[in-house]
């Protein structure tokens, strides 16, 4: 039984990455400063603001389980979800200060500490959401988009992506996975979703992108057990958009001068989740439309 520390596991994205870890059968720490709403599993509280409350939680929080079930010394992974989770929730230097340092924090303790593998919350405010300042060069949006940060959460995001490649540069034994989700969708939200079809304009800063908080969790356990080479990132979404208009139409008429680069299914989502599906073996199990 290996063992997982997730950072935020009181969040959404965190408590669907343990909920899909403790099925999978490993043992696993939620380190956060809140406790969940319901506890899945051993809770500890721990400010990753702290180098060293990180590093302790990261080395001491499977030992509270390791004694108990598996008799290893280390944990095998950790999976990031800590953090501001969008911007706007605070002053904009806070929300950068916070989510630069609080990664920064969880990646070097991680390579101190000779961690196998770090799964962790890129976004996709990366590719320049909102889009109004710049459109997207060409849909649906893949990895290879240029990067154009908008905001102090995005340039926070785009900072750690490059730490990412040079932690590993230190410690190539600690292998990297960024995933750059979208806005994230728990069951109880889905009522909301019908007050966006009347104005597509109210979702076309993210491409009426979504993604299910389950399937957040199915990508952090593919993307702690698939073979990754060192660091990569990849979008994850839902399959479709959140809406009842196709996909073409919607692009031609927010952005007609970008292109459509590949044949493109009726309601497909337009953040690229091909990379995901190759190289993770992820494929979104939800959709509002079920």
């Amino acid at each position: 039984m290996k063992s997982v520390v997730v950072t935020g596991g009181s969040g959404k994205a965190g408590r669907a990455a343990i909920t899909e870890l403790l099925a999978r059968g490993y043992a696993v720490v939620n380190a956060d400063l809140v406790p969940p709403p319901q506890p899945l599993c051993h809770f500890m509280k721990v400010d990753f603001n702290d180098l060293g409350q990180t590093i302790d939680a990261l080395r001491l929080a499977p030992g509270t389980i390791d004694r108990r079930r598996t008799g290893t010394a280390a944990p095998y992974a950790v999976i990031h979800m800590a953090g501001i989770p969008a911007p706007g929730l605070a002053p904009d230097a806070t929300v950068f200060q916070n989510n630069l340092m609080t990664t920064f924090n969880v990646f070097s303790a991680a390579t101190r500490l000779g961690l196998e593998r770090v799964v962790w919350a890129s976004s996709e405010t990366t590719y320049g959401l909102p889009l109004t300042r710049t459109p997207p060069q060409f849909a649906p949006i893949t990895e290879e988009h240029p990067l154009a940060p908008e905001n102090g959460y995005a340039l926070a995001k785009v900072l750690c992506e490059k730490m990412a490649l040079e932690m590993h540069r230190w410690n190539p034994g600690t292998r990297f996975a960024g995933l750059r989700i979208s806005n994230i969708f728990e069951t109880g939200d889905y009522a909301q979703i019908p007050s966006f079809w009347d104005d597509p304009r109210i979702r076309q800063w993210n491409l009426w992108s979504w993604v299910d908080s389950r399937d957040v969790g199915q990508a952090c356990v593919r993307a702690l057990e698939a073979d990754i080479a060192g660091v990569d990132h990849f979008t994850i979404a839902a399959a479709d958009t959140l809406m009842r208009t196709p996909s073409r139409e919607l692009m031609a008429r927010a952005f007609p001068g970008t292109t459509i680069t590949e044949p493109l299914g009726e309601f497909e989502t337009l953040l690229s989740i091909g990379k995901a599906r190759r190289v993770l073996g992820y494929e979104p199990r939800h959709s509002w439309r079920d």
